[in-house]
């Protein structure tokens, strides 16, 4: 039987060998792990021969044409740094500094054909159109009359307010004329008169308008009148006005018509376009402009230089002639700086596209200044 001597002195050996193995295993842990604390986590890290190996995954390989050999290699962290480029950032700066040029509330810049956009500022605002809905009159009695034609105005049709050529009530006018009338001298009472023949009613032939601007790709544009007056419910956008104009210079006789600057009828008036970038701007082909107090001003137009054609349209603007020249020398430069993209690419396409920073350098169009402005064209 143990005394409690024995007890004792084996209770005390076992807290001394205790003790030893703690501090022996403190001091070892000490030099061999250390523990690293993150904001997210708490890692521990350690230098023993069997610990896991911290592995970094090979590169991928991210091929990328290139004129000279044919391929460039860029490393996933190349990829990940490809934030907007300085060529990028000068396009944008370059874009907003033009947009400061315009006084237009919308405008848009369309490639003709393609439909490609080369430009735009709220381009699906709507708005009232003013006479560039003329467009779709002028259209709509090419299609559905014939020149020898006769039409007859009724009061409604010659009470109408300006622009107008006075026509008579009751008097017989060719088709011919009138649709001249409507497209050059932007004639509210001839509008009326050539709807009334076609359709019976301004407001029937309101609806034709609406269809037929569907029928061309036009999805937000309505029409209440002939003319363009402002009127509640009429609306149109600048891509609406522009994605018109584009199909309607597809027919030979519309074309043909919006690239005249006066003509005379058959009862002795000379009909003068309104459109003064046939002579003011080069490569003008056609356009209608448009002003009332709620549109302010208007304008759709197509022009062509070489091999390219391009449409521009603007509403609300107050500055029209000037924003009309911006906005095509604007268009002509960017297709020049696509067209050097697609047959120079790498260094080449880089440096045709840093000159969008200055568009209007050694440009060959004077911006005009202080046009008067048409009333209700």
């Amino acid at each position: 039987m143990m005394t409690p001597a024995t007890v004792l002195s084996k209770f005390l050996s076992r807290v001394y060998i205790s003790a030893l193995c703690f501090l022996l295993l403190f001091f070892w842990g000490g030099s061999e792990v250390g523990a690293k604390n993150t904001s997210s986590s708490f890692i521990l890290q350690t230098t023993h021969k069997f610990a896991a190996k911290k592995t970094q995954a090979a590169p991928v390989a991210i091929k990328l044409q290139s004129p000279e050999d044919g391929a460039v290699l860029l490393s996933p962290s190349a990829e990940k740094k490809q934030k907007p480029t300085t060529v990028q950032a000068k396009r944008a700066e370059s874009t907003n500094k033009f947009r400061r040029k315009l006084s237009a509330r919308s405008a848009i810049i369309m490639d003709s054909g393609s439909g490609a956009v080369l430009y735009a500022h709220e381009p699906d605002r709507p708005a009232q159109p003013a006479s560039t809905l003329k467009v779709l009159t002028g259209l709509i009695a090419i299609q559905s009359l014939r020149d020898t034609d006769i039409v007859k105005p009724s009061r409604h049709a010659a009470g109408m307010p300006r622009s107008k050529i006075y026509i008579q009530p009751g008097k017989s006018y060719v088709a011919d004329d009138m649709i001249n009338a409507v497209l050059l001298a932007s004639a509210n009472d001839a509008s009326v008169a050539v709807a009334e023949k076609v359709a019976g009613s301004e407001q029937s032939f309101a609806k034709l308008m609406t269809s037929k601007a569907r029928s061309l790709g036009a999805t937000n544009t309505v029409c209440k009148t002939a003319s363009g007056l402002t009127a509640p419910g009429q609306m149109s956008t600048a891509r609406d006005l522009a994605v018109v104009f584009d199909k309607a210079m597809r027919d030979r006789e519309f074309a043909e018509r919006m690239r005249r600057t006066k003509v005379k009828t058959r009862f002795g008036q000379v009909l003068h376009s309104h459109n003064k970038a046939l002579w003011r701007v080069q490569g003008a082909v056609g356009g209608k402009t448009g002003y009332t107090n709620a549109a302010r001003q208007t304008y759709v137009g197509k022009f062509s230089r070489g091999d390219n054609e391009i449409v521009v349209a603007i509403m609300g603007s107050e500055t029209m002639w000037n924003d009309i020249s911006h906005l095509v020398e604007y268009g002509f430069a960017r297709k020049a700086q696509m067209a050097a993209m697609d047959n120079n690419s790498g260094s080449a396409g880089k440096i045709a596209m840093s000159s969008v920073t200055q568009p209007f350098k050694n440009n060959s169009l004077q911006v005009l200044h202080g046009t008067k402005k048409q009333p209700h064209l």
